[in-house]
């Protein structure tokens, strides 16, 4: 007997070792890998709604859609469907109901309000909007619905056959997927559920947005910028107002810099919010520190000072006794209780997930939203300092597919700065010098972090090692290594950049005559500094990015900060020029670059991959462009989405491999 089994053992283990490994992940793929996000729970704890978005091959576009789950893993229900997409879901306050946005039935691009029976039905639209609807929240009676709406395009005519002009008097004019933009603004309106009235809240000249109701109903918090030149600053303030129309705003905070995401306290004493640590007339290298306010105004408290990293999404326990956040630490982003008493912080679970939402729950437990490097975001329960796997939507593209390795590694750049970095290399290659991609974060200030990054995983897949480097300039390291680069682009992120290229050739992991780089956004202005400063590398991919940075002053949205950080380029030509160097120094460029844009962007203009293109052709270098219609700084439509991928892998083929 004993003979038997050991020679089953030996067979099924056989068998086993014998199955086929899954093909590698592919730019395709993706057509495949649902995304979760919008998570809301029940007022009762019970249930969790949120959005399952999946790309519709036939119609090129990602469809969205309602669905929900209980707490206890046990039921999962897709709540809508159809051909519009639904997003932005929450309860009515008696749990009997879910609303969501939707622009079902709607000719231009704006979206209504419907409501679904939790138990099943068709969704009711509650009713139509002029202008934009932004956002919404139930008042806690579910009599009413405190609304955002921008105002509607007063630039359409009726039969819409020519648009008329736009007509700009604002010193803030432009704004990716915006567009330009004109007096028009955003206010909150009330929508009383009973007789369907629509009154105005808020009106005139500036923005209000970020709404969220007192426990009892009486008074909303938003966020609003009403200094006098509020185009040429980012001093965004909480306020409050009595939820009756004819009320005045009452200021709460009155920080120089921004203040966002204000939450009241279920015991309603209290607000928490989100405030830039930068005191400045822009924050762009400042982070978000979480603090407190009384609902009534005063000097605020800052729960997160001594921690130097950034937090955000913040939720108010249901004792009062505590706000949870999710922290951004060096490539990991993990949620955490903050105690009201005395600020000391304390992590949820294991640190395992990188989480993007959460939401509170009964009894001191918590839903996330979160991911590893080889799983997908999906929905877990935080509980007794555990994780709970809640949603299984990406079990079905998981198994047909497999991913590459990931691992963290540092570096020490030439100046001695220590730098976090992500590896990733193809699952099926015994330990060998791999072709080299450097493939950049944009932000500046962002980091890349150990969650699912499909992108990196189908560019190693392809036969690369894949390294992310989280250069000066990045957050999650605390605010001096954020701001390092200010009025200094291209100067030590490159030395960063390089720093764990070289790390990677000593390594052994590397093969140092086949380097490439890439990037989107400032990974693509990033690689432009890298290639004009090192002609090691072999290839690159610059997409959406820019090197005669004098030419983006006016030509897209980061006007405030052109004139706080670098100042008036007739006043300051030296600094512009200095930071445009790549484009001054393109004959000293030897790398063939793809160059990448998208047609309608107003983040990183077209103009910026156009320049260089150019002058790279001019040059002889190897070069190409490639514009996205219709496309705004974000790619959406799922085809150009995989034909981008294709593109870079053919290009780093042909470079690196051949």
């Amino acid at each position: 007997m004993k003979y038997f089994f050991l020679l089953f053992f030996f067979f099924t283990q056989l068998y086993t070792d014998a199955q086929p490994m899954p093909p590698l992940l592919k730019a395709t793929d993706l057509y495949r890998l649902p995304q979760l996000k919008d998570c809301k729970a029940s007022p009762d704890g019970t249930m969790l709604a949120y959005v399952v978005a999946t790309v519709d091959t036939a119609k090129d576009k990602t469809m969205s859609h309602v669905w929900m789950s209980s707490v206890d893993g046990k039921t999962t229900i897709q709540m809508t469907n159809g051909d519009e997409g639904d997003v932005a879901p929450q309860w009515s306050p008696d749990g009997k109901y879910l609303s969501f946005l939707s622009s079902r039935n709607i000719s231009d691009d704006s979206s209504s309000i419907w409501l679904l029976d939790r138990r099943g039905g068709e969704g009711q639209k509650l009713l139509d909007v002029k202008g934009k609807l932004a956002e919404y929240a139930w008042r806690p009676d579910g009599a009413k619905i405190a609304m955002v709406i921008k105002d509607a395009d007063t630039g359409v005519t009726p039969k819409p056959k020519n648009r008329k002009p736009f007509v700009i008097d604002r010193y803030h004019f432009k704004q990716d997927i915006e567009g330009y933009l004109d007096s028009s603004s955003s206010h909150i309106y009330l929508f009383d559920v009973a007789t369907k009235k629509l009154d105005t809240l808020t009106k005139g000249v500036y923005n209000e947005t970020g709404i969220d109701w007192s426990p009892d109903g009486t008074q909303l918090a938003f966020v609003s910028n009403r200094s006098a030149a509020f185009d040429y600053n980012d001093n965004t303030d909480i306020w409050t107002i009595k939820a009756v129309p004819g009320s005045e705003p009452r200021q709460i905070t009155t920080w120089k810099g921004a203040d966002d995401k204000p939450v009241w306290s279920p015991d309603g004493t209290t607000i928490a919010y989100l405030q830039s640590s930068a005191e400045d007339d822009f924050t762009m290298y400042g982070h978000n520190l979480l603090c407190l306010v009384d609902a009534n105004g005063g000097t605020p408290r800052r729960l997160s000072a001594k921690l130097d990293r950034p937090v955000n999404s913040p939720h108010w326990s249901k004792d009062s006794k505590s706000v949870a956040a999710i922290v951004t630490d060096n490539r990991n982003a993990y949620a955490a209780l903050f105690s009201v008493a005395d600020g000391s912080m304390k992590p949820m679970g294991n640190g395992q997930y990188n989480c993007t939402e959460m939401e509170a729950l009964n009894d001191n437990n918590w839903a996330v939203l979160g991911s590893t490097p080889q799983i997908p975001y999906e929905l877990y329960l935080v509980q007794h300092n555990e994780y709970k796997r809640l949603t299984h939507q990406s079990d079905s593209f998981l198994a047909h597919v497999s991913l590459a390795n990931v691992e963290g590694f540092e570096s020490i750049s030439k100046d001695g700065t220590k730098v976090s970095g992500i590896l990733y290399t193809p699952p099926n290659v015994i330990k060998q010098k791999l072709p080299l991609i450097l493939f950049i974060h944009g932000g500046p200030v962002a980091e890349d972090e150990f969650d699912f990054d499909a992108e990196r995983q189908v560019l190693a897949c392809a036969g690369y090692a894949v390294a992310a480097v989280n250069y000066r300039g990045s957050n999650g390291r605390g605010i001096a290594f954020c701001k390092a680069i200010y009025a200094d682009w291209g100067n030590k992120e490159v030395k960063d950049i390089i720093g764990a290229a070289n790390y990677l050739i000593a390594k052994g992991i590397a093969d140092s005559a086949r380097m490439g780089i890439g990037g989107w956004s400032y990974g693509g202005i990033l690689t432009d500094y890298v290639i004009a400063t090192d002609n090691r590398f072999k290839a690159a991919s610059s997409g959406a990015g820019s090197a005669l940075q004098l030419s983006m002053y006016g030509a897209d949205q980061y006007i405030n900060q052109y004139n706080n950080e670098l100042g008036r380029p007739w006043e300051h030509m030296d600094r512009w020029i200095k930071l445009s160097y790549p484009f001054f120094k393109a004959d000293k460029i030897k790398t063939p670059t793809l160059f990448m844009a998208s047609q309608n962007d107003f983040n990183v203009p077209v103009e910026g991959a156009e320049q260089m293109y150019t002058a790279l052709k001019t040059l002889g270098i190897p070069t190409q462009l490639v514009i996205y219609p219709g496309q705004n700084h974000g790619i959406t439509v799922p085809s150009y989405q995989a034909d981008r991928l294709q593109r870079w892998i053919k290009w780093y083929d042909k470079y690196l491999k051949n």
